[in-house]
C-alpha cells in the first residue's frame, strides 16, 4: 500500500508540474511572437548565429528561472544541439526556439518546447506554437493532448497511402549523414504517397501524434528536437524505434516515429 500511495503522489505531482511547465512555455512563446514578423537579414555566419542567440535568450530569460523554480534540483541542458545519454537524475531539455531559423525568415513553423527527463526517460513535455496558440502536452502514462483534447496516431496500414516526413538535424552534418538522408528520401519517394522535408522535427512529430501524418524519420539529431515528439507520439499510441526497428535511445544514430500500421514498412524502406 505505501508503494501505491507513493506512485500516486508522484503522478499527481507530475501532472501539476506539467500544467506549470505549460504556463512557462506559453509565456516564452508570447515573448518570441512579439519579435516575429520581418525577415532578419544577415550576411555572415556570425551574424546568423547572433540573431539566433537573441531569440534563444529572449525565451530562456523567461523559461530558465521559472523551470528552475519548479524543479530546483533538476539539471539543465545548456546546448539544444547536444545528443547522447544524460547523467542520472532529472534534467530539463529545452529548445527555446525550435525552428529558430524559420522565425528569422518570417516562416510560421517554429515552437517553444520544454521536456523533463528523469533517468534518461522523458516524463512530461510541452510544445507550444505561439502563432496558432496551440499547446501540445504529454505525460508519461497519461496520454498526449492538444489543448486538452486527446491525440491519437493514424490508423493507416499502408505506407503507399501515407504522408511521411523527415528533417535535417543540423545544417553542418557530415557527408555520410547527408548522403544517408538523401538516399532515404529517394527510397520513401518510391514507397510512400507523399514525402515532406522541412525543419523543425518537433512539428512533424506533433503531426504524427495528431494523426495528420503517418511517419517521421531523421538521422542523427539532438535530444531537444526528438525527445518532445517522441513522448507525444508514444503517448498517442505510435511506435518509436531507430531506422532499423531497434529500440530508440538518445544515443541512437537514427530515429523513426510511426503509426503502428506502417512502422514495419517504414523500417523496411529505410533499412533496405
Amino acid at each position: 500500500m505505501p508503494e501505491t500511495l507513493q506512485t500516486t503522489d508522484v503522478a499527481k505531482s507530475d501532472a501539476d508540474l506539467l500544467d506549470h511547465t505549460a504556463i512557462a512555455v506559453r509565456a516564452a512563446g508570447s515573448a518570441l511572437r512579439e519579435r516575429f514578423g520581418d525577415v532578419v537579414r544577415y550576411e555572415t555566419r556570425e551574424e546568423l548565429m547572433s540573431a539566433l542567440a537573441v531569440n534563444d535568450d529572449t525565451a530562456l530569460d523567461i523559461l530558465r528561472p521559472r523551470l528552475a523554480q519548479l524543479r530546483p534540483d533538476a539539471g539543465w541542458v545548456e546546448d539544444e544541439l547536444d545528443g547522447g545519454a544524460l547523467p542520472p537524475g532529472e534534467w530539463w531539455v529545452v529548445d527555446p526556439a525550435e525552428g529558430n531559423v524559420n522565425h528569422l525568415h518570417a516562416l510560421p513553423e517554429w515552437a517553444v518546447t520544454a521536456t523533463l527527463v528523469r533517468e534518461n526517460r522523458p516524463v512530461l513535455t510541452v510544445v507550444h506554437l505561439p502563432l496558432t496558440g496551440e499547446t501540445y502536452t504529454a505525460l508519461a502514462g497519461a496520454g498526449a493532448h492538444l489543448d486538452g483534447r486527446p491525440l491519437h496516431v493514424s490508423q493507416t496500414a499502408d505506407l503507399g497511402l501515407s504522408i511521411v516526413a523527415t528533417s535535417q538535424a543540423r545544417p553542418d552534418e557530415n557527408e555520410e549523414v547527408v548522403r544517408r538522408v538523401g538516399a532515404s528520401i529517394t527510397a520513401m519517394l518510391f514507397d510512400a504517397l507523399v514525402v515532406r522535408t522541412s525543419v523543425p522535427a518537433t512539428l512533424h512529430l506533433a503531426n504524427v501524434a495528431a494523426g495528420r501524418t503517418d511517419a517521421f524519420w531523421q538521422f542523427a539529431g539532438a535530444r531537444a528536437d526528438l525527445l518532445p515528439g517522441a513522448l507525444l507520439v508514444t503517448e498517442a499510441g505510435g511506435r518509436i524505434s531507430d531506422a532499423e526497428g531497434r529500440p530508440w535511445t538518445p544515443e541512437s544514430n537514427s530515429f523513426l516515429a510511426a503509426a503502428p500500421g506502417v512502422h514495419a514498412e517504414a523500417v523496411a524502406t529505410l533499412s533496405g
